[in-house]
């Protein structure tokens, strides 16, 4: 084993297959001479002795291969042998498959119980590694594994790398106010290369531009924009006209855009209130004579709904009073799905406003009510105002036949 460097490099994986399958599959072998013979041979892989690439990964697989009949006797050797190939995977950019390799250590049970320190840092790797390829899903899976353990370790490099899954995961389960203020924090850690940390910087600005409008967006905002290294990054433009509240013009949109990662770009379904509002819309006769009006239902993307309802927040600093057929023009939606994202919007806190129903609909006679293209204020209105008047119907009708007498004041 220890000349293996002057054999003819060509014939290694052969040979070694031959010496593995040997002392793991014959009887006359004792199991304390295999693991010896295994040990030995993981340790010599792991110092370099087999210096091609493609070659030790071929030596490993076929190591593993021909151990797995007999893994239970062998766990601590297999479990080396795949921290290695998934080195050389990661080597090689193949994220999903060394995540895959390190999955099926054993780390729960073997000759050698792990610690939990160490369970820790293959969980964490993993999700590393998964979030590499945006396998989002499988990856928060053994981050909640992670996090079950975390409390197990002091070491400040798995501490810091957990903490950038963290980020991650919320960045990817869409969750930008929480990556946002992980990714803020973490962009001041010292121990942390440089211009890793700008790329954490870049990323809290993102996430904050595409959280939910509101006041803890504002919150977010504001301690970036306060931040003086934010005013050297490309985002810095958009960060500050959102803080400001500013409204947003296509252009600028579009420049934004081009920095976002494909799931930051992801699409969303429109909703059934934006389907209702849609069809409410296309009823609406003064809309039809108006061919440059909108007929979006919903924003489209992840991006798109930031950006409406940062501007309809924005528009609430400028307009005391305006319309929804005004407003789905300023968000370029029709005035029944400005309508649906306002109302949201004000029920979930995130806006400060009130929805006239004199105006939009209004008390008394429809036909002389101002027509601001709000359908389902106007079929609510319609609803209450049949209900009463079918209410009156009914005690006149009881009062004539004698079953209900009026009190008299």
């Amino acid at each position: 084993m220890d000349k293996l460097q002057q054999l003819n490099q060509s014939a290694v994986a052969t040979d070694l297959h031959a010496v593995v399958d040997t002392v793991v599959n014959q009887e006359s072998v004792g199991l304390v001479v295999g693991r010896q013979v295994l040990s030995e041979l993981v340790k010599i892989l792991g110092e370099g002795a087999v210096k091609d690439a493609e070659l030790r990964k071929t030596v490993v697989e076929g190591t593993l291969a021909t151990i797995q009949p007999r893994i239970v006797s062998y766990e601590e050797q297999v479990n080396i042998l795949r921290f290695q190939l998934a080195d050389i995977l990661e080597e090689e950019e193949e994220w999903s498959e060394a995540a895959r390799v390190l999955m099926g250590t054993s780390l729960d049970s073997g000759q050698r119980a792990m610690a939990e320190g160490e369970k820790l840092r293959v969980y964490v790797r993993i999700v590393r590694l998964l979030l590499e390829d945006e396998d989002s899903i499988q990856a928060e899976t053994y981050y909640n594994r992670a996090a079950l353990l975390v409390h197990s370790t002091s070491d400040k490099e798995t501490l810091l790398q957990f903490k950038l899954c963290q980020a991650r995961i919320s960045d990817y389960g869409r969750k930008f106010l929480e990556a946002a203020s992980r990714y803020h924090e973490l962009s001041y850690v010292g121990d942390i290369d440089e211009e890793e940390r700008r790329h954490m910087l870049t990323a809290a600005v993102t996430c904050a531009v595409l959280a939910p409008a509101g006041p803890n967006r504002s919150r977010i905002l504001a301690s970036l924009y306060r931040d003086e290294r934010t005013l050297e990054l490309p985002t810095y433009n958009i960060l500050s006209k959102m803080f400001l509240d500013h409204i947003l013009r296509s252009a600028e949109i579009k420049s934004f855009e081009a920095t976002l990662k494909p799931h930051q770009l992801a699409k969303i379904a429109i909703s059934s209130n934006d389907r209702l509002a849609s069809s409410g819309q296309n009823d609406d006769p003064a809309a039809a004579n108006e061919p440059a009006a909108s007929t979006r239902t919903g924003p489209s993307t992840v991006l798109d709904r930031a950006v409406m309802e940062h501007n309809l927040l924005a528009s609430s600093k400028i307009y005391t009073n305006i319309t929804f057929r005004g407003l789905g023009a300023l968000l370029d939606l029709t005035p029944g799905a400005a309508e649906t994202m306002a109302r949201k919007m004000i029920e979930q806190g995130r806006l400060r406003g009130s929805i006239d129903q004199a105006k939009a609909g209004g008390l008394g006679d429809v036909e002389d009510a101002e027509d601001t293209g709000a359908p389902f204020t106007k079929r609510w209105d319609n609803q209450i105002r049949l209900t009463a008047a079918n209410v009156e119907s009914i005690v006149q009708h009881l009062t004539e036949k004698g079953l209900v007498r009026l009190a008299v004041a």
